[in-house]
């Protein structure tokens, strides 16, 4: 984002929830939507002489995404006690990683605004999360089944140069991390989320400007937003007057965003970094990572979204950009693939632009993926009512009406489009009498169209199409017209 000479400068902070049974490092269920306090031991409460054991999986998934992140992940690693009183963090510091995090320097490729850009990766470490604060009629109620659940805190470098370069960042990101299993990403359940160190300087400058931290961004679009708004307005605070000397008066605070207001408003000035005293966590040992551990998670990667996305373009012709739209996330990207593999012939558009289309959108007024339609006589019969619509035996749009019904009611379309005779009429014979009638019926409208008027040869499509119930094919219709008008004439 450039804005009155000025530059953004962005590096997310993104803490992804593991998707373990158990907790980090206690056997307490890390289920969901239970009642409060119920999923909680010594352990993760921080009692006297309880002792933590490090889950063995949410280590191994730590290293599976630092691992797709094209991350270095070091042999030895270890964990630190992150000092900080909060009322949702009972022992009154956290399990976390310090100078020897799981996984480091690595990278993330990012599409936006019409152009490929690597994000650095600063590093990616395990740490344990914090309950949960809930506030009501003047009371504050902690609830600590969320204590310990296995957290991964992906720090980017401040590579992001605007509000759509982070939209795509953490957009790509969370496809990665789906695509490994080791996450819902459900920003509803606070499985994912995103705080934003921002910051601004004149272009061309490398020195960094002071830093601001955004909280409180529960979507992708808040985030954009609220790095759109803070980034004008620490602009507009230094170019005011265009008094040059304004510059560097900035305070270094955090600050939460409004989504209902639009605007970030202050939680608190810091005037410098928090000490957090870490020191290495005196219960828990280090940790060795292999070579031989490490090629073994290697080896367990799935096909990730942007591999994907190359050998769909391959194998099946698509362009980057419809490739890029169905890898997004990992079922629609399977249900996608079904599809295509299910379509006769070598040319793949029309099936992917009711994937991209169509289909899309009714997933989305239902709020959901096209993998979680419920579609009756599956995709075999989605593939054929996407085939009859490319050959034009059935107008596009009783084709789209068709995938409407039969979604709402769990009719399959090829008995929606029998029962209701929707197949188009493309023999031109037999719409030659139509026609016949449509231009006796509407000499004017004859005339015009001998005398050079193009859009009156439509008004007599539509009237056509009218005698045949819609059934008509549009294209033979107007090639018909033509030929009795000019025979006429």
């Amino acid at each position: 984002m450039e804005y009155k000479g000025y530059e953004i400068v962005v590096g997310l902070e993104v803490h992804v929830q593991l998707n373990t049974k158990t907790k980090a490092f206690c056997g307490c269920s890390t289920d969901f939507g239970n009642a409060p306090n119920s999923q909680t031991c010594p352990v993760c409460l921080g009692f006297p002489g309880s002792l933590p054991v490090l889950n063995k999986v949410a280590l191994e998934y730590a290293v599976k995404v630092g691992l797709a992140l094209n991350c270095q992940v070091p042999e030895f690693t270890k964990f630190d006690r992150k000092h900080y009183y909060y009322p949702d963090l009972p022992k009154n510091y956290q399990i976390s990683q310090y100078d020897f995090p799981v996984a480091k320097k690595g990278f993330l490729n990012i599409e936006a605004e019409g152009m490929s850009k690597r994000i650095g990766i600063t590093r990616v470490h395990l740490e344990e999360d914090a309950g949960k604060l809930m506030h009501k009629e003047g009371a504050s109620l902690v609830d600590f089944n969320r204590t310990g659940i296995p957290l991964l805190e992906i720090v980017s470098e401040p590579d992001i140069r605007s509000p759509l370069e982070a939209y795509a960042y953490l957009t790509a990101l969370k496809s990665v991390v789906e695509y490994l299993d080791v996450s819902d990403c459900d920003m509803e359940k606070g499985s994912l989320r995103c705080d934003a160190n921002i910051s601004v300087r004149r272009k061309g400058d490398t020195s960094f400007g002071t830093k601001i931290e955004l909280k409180n961004m529960n979507s992708f679009k808040g985030v954009k937003d609220a790095l759109e708004y803070e980034g004008k307005s620490q602009i507009d605070f230094l170019t005011q007057d265009n008094d040059p000397t304004i510059v560097g008066l900035l305070s270094q605070e955090t600050k939460l965003w409004d989504p209902k207001k639009g605007i970030t408003v202050t939680m608190r000035t810091k005037e410098e970094a928090k000490d957090y005293r870490y020191f290495p966590d005196p219960d828990l040992p280090p940790f060795i990572i292999t070579q031989q551990k490490r090629e073994e998670i290697r080896g367990s990667l799935p096909e990730l979204p942007e591999a994907k996305k190359e050998r769909l373009v391959k194998e099946y012709g698509l362009s980057l950009y419809d490739a890029g739209v169905l890898v997004a996330d990992k079922k629609g990207a399977d249900f996608s693939e079904a599809c295509l593999k299910a379509y006769p012939g070598n040319d793949k558009k029309p099936m992917v632009n009711w994937l991209i289309g169509p289909l899309l959108s009714e997933a989305n007024s239902r709020n959901t993926g096209i993998a979680d339609l419920v579609i009756p006589g599956g995709i075999e019969e989605l593939v054929g009512l996407v085939r009859l619509a490319a050959e034009e035996k059935i107008s596009h749009l009783s084709a789209k009406s068709v995938l409407s019904e039969s979604l709402a009611g769990g009719t399959e379309a090829s008995r929606i489009i029998k029962d209701k005779n929707l197949i188009q009429i493309s023999d031109s014979g037999a719409l030659e009498g139509a026609a016949d009638e449509a231009i006796k019926e509407n000499p004017k409208s004859a005339q015009d169209y001998l005398q050079g008027k193009t859009g009156a040869l439509m008004f007599l499509v539509g009237q056509v199409m009218r005698k045949t119930g819609g059934r008509a094919n549009p294209k033979v219709v107007q090639e018909v017209l033509k030929r009795r008008l000019e025979h006429a004439h």
